[in-house]
């Protein structure tokens, strides 16, 4: 039987490519020393913007300009704002991955510890 399914490539090892784009983005930073890191967490704030203005797009909020963006936009944007977090994290540390699973770590003890909420509504997609 000949299957022509096309196979999902593996997927890649987040720390590693997270690592790779760090080496790359050191090697072309046009601005060194503490202003270079300052200007990559900064980005953050430059994705989390593109966040928005895909939400606005996805709603047709502007009317102005209507839908101009689609969900998958949100989600492609939301995508760059975690790389970028990671490797601004990866920027101030070597230890990105134990900084990040020790903060995960608490985040979660610290959300279990809250009792559910029933009057919270939950999304639905």
């Amino acid at each position: 039987m000949n299957d022509h399914t096309p196979q999902a490539p593996p997927p890649p090892d987040l720390w590693a490519t997270v690592d790779t784009l760090w080496e790359w983005l050191d090697s072309h930073r046009p601005i060194e020393g503490r202003e270079g890191v300052l200007l990559r967490v900064l980005k953050l704030s430059e994705e989390v913007g593109e966040v928005a203005e895909a939400v606005i797009g996805a709603t047709g909020q502007n009317p102005r300009k209507g839908v101009t963006h689609t969900w998958d936009d949100v989600q492609a944007e939301l995508c760059d704002v975690v790389i970028t977090a990671l490797v601004a994290l990866r920027t101030l540390t070597p230890e990105a991955r134990e900084v990040l699973a020790r903060h995960l770590e608490r985040v979660t003890r610290r959300s279990a510890e809250l009792p559910a909420r029933a009057d919270v509504p939950r999304p639905s997609h």
